[in-house]
């Protein structure tokens, strides 16, 4: 007879307990296979957002979009909110084999760093990616203050 010594690694508990942790670390993950399903977890558009002098620039990748599919607000002094819809067209009496795209409605809403002017705000679409130039409110701007001894 063989003795065995008790581990509560192997348990059947335990395992259910590693299985939960590795599908929220998986839900949370933005990483690696994160990114591949960056639509469903509110990744879509995947943007780029920097501040340049007296204003924040943002860009957004969105192929296949035209302008009237966009709705764009700046809401308080801060959010930016982008609003679109694509549409699925396939070719009438064709066979889908596959379909990676992504179609239908999409909603980001981001939280911009500073406070912005909302009348100095200007989009563009062009070739598949939406550039949006935000201008700072005066007392977001950066001011030079003079030091006297």
């Amino acid at each position: 007879m063989f003795a065995t010594r008790w581990n509560p690694f192997v348990q059947p508990w335990w395992q259910q307990f590693n299985q939960l942790q590795n599908e929220v670390s998986r839900l949370f993950d933005v990483r690696g296979e994160g990114m591949k399903n960056g639509v469903e977890r509110g990744m879509f558009p995947p943007i780029n957002l920097w501040e340049e002098g007296d204003c924040v620039k943002f860009e957004a990748e969105l192929p296949g979009f035209r302008l009237e599919d966009l709705e764009i607000f700046v809401t308080g002094q801060n959010e930016l909110s982008i609003k679109g819809e694509r549409k699925f067209q396939a070719p009438e009496k064709s066979v889908q084999h596959r379909q990676e795209r992504f179609f239908g409605g999409f909603t980001r809403v981001l939280t911009l760093p500073m406070a912005i002017d909302v009348n100095q705000v200007d989009a563009h679409l062009e070739n598949g990616v939406l550039r949006i130039r935000l201008g700072k409110q005066e007392q977001a701007k950066p001011r030079k203050i003079s030091v006297k001894g």
